[in-house]
């Protein structure tokens, strides 16, 4: 088994929960990203590298899309460590492309990165645990 340390976890987007934007990600939307590591931004701002502050790990439940986060050793990356460690900033959104929506319903998508944000689109999208952990992962 491969071990992975990370920073923190948390749900990067839960299902079946309305949004700020009035949609609903439904169970099972993000399904084909199980697995896949995207960045951790800040705040969505891609016009920077300086903004990549990690990345996150992507697990898809039931429940939502869970996201084993690590920050990077940049400046940014060590600064937004502080904010999540001292509970100054506790909530994750998506970014998400090519989306199949049947109303305001998501039924597919392509989760591109996930933020480390000061309010979160959807409410469910928190950070639960901050610690440095490991997580164990099977070999493929």
């Amino acid at each position: 088994m491969d071990e992975i340390t990370y920073d923190f976890s948390g749900w990067a987007t839960k299902a079946n929960l309305k949004c700020s934007d009035n949609r609903v990600i439904l169970p099972g939307a993000f399904k084909h990203c199980d697995g896949e590591t995207v960045p951790l931004v800040w705040q969505h701002m891609h016009n920077a590298p300086d903004n990549v502050i990690g990345k996150a790990l992507l697990h898809d439940t039931d429940e939502g899309v869970y996201a084993f986060c690590s920050f990077n050793n940049t400046k940014q990356g060590r600064t937004s460590k502080a904010l999540v460690e001292h509970g100054d900033v506790d909530s994750l959104s998506i970014h998400a492309n090519q989306l199949e929506q049947q109303g305001n319903n998501v039924l597919h998508g392509t989760i591109r990165e996930v933020s480390l944000v000061l309010a979160g689109a959807n409410p469910g999208a928190k950070i639960e645990n901050i610690r440095n952990f490991t997580k164990h992962f099977p070999k493929c």
